[in-house]
């Protein structure tokens, strides 16, 4: 799977440790910034991220920062964007599971690299089950 990472400063240490749990089993990733713990603008590597997912030219997105809520919302602004801020494993299955999430957002200072990498893992593994949603989106499109 190919999938798109960024983060701002408060991120930079999961998201370097996320590139390597990714690449282990074979994913592509494509790191889109920030490279290191120096302060920047959050919005300058979250947009790429997601504008690259709603292309078609990532499968999947993560991105990064302290407490994950600006990360979320820069993304959710981009149009095809489902970006789950994810603070456990289980609202990463559930993210995937009923909403279809293509895009994650974590908080470094909101939960430890090991919990991270098992929320990254959930999401990653668990499918969408959209079969029943997508009947009664349409439905209530009718009305």
């Amino acid at each position: 799977m190919k999938i798109a990472i960024g983060s701002d400063h408060a991120g930079f240490k999961y998201k370097e440790r996320i590139k390597e749990f990714l690449t282990g089993p074979g994913h592509t990733v494509v790191d889109l910034g920030t490279d290191s713990e120096q302060p920047v603008d959050y919005p300058l590597f979250i947009r790429p991220v997601a504008l690259m997912v709603a292309k078609g030219e990532a499968e999947r997105g993560i991105v990064l920062g302290g407490s994950g809520n600006g990360e979320a919302m820069v993304a959710n602004r981009i149009k095809g964007i489902r970006c789950a801020l994810c603070w456990n494993v289980e609202s990463a299955r559930l993210a995937r599971q009923h909403n279809d999430a293509n895009m994650i957002s974590l908080g470094q200072r909101m939960m430890t690299e090991q919990l991270a990498l098992k929320i990254v893992r959930a999401w990653l593994d668990t499918p969408f089950e959209g079969g029943r949603h997508v009947r009664r989106i349409k439905l209530l499109d009718q009305d």
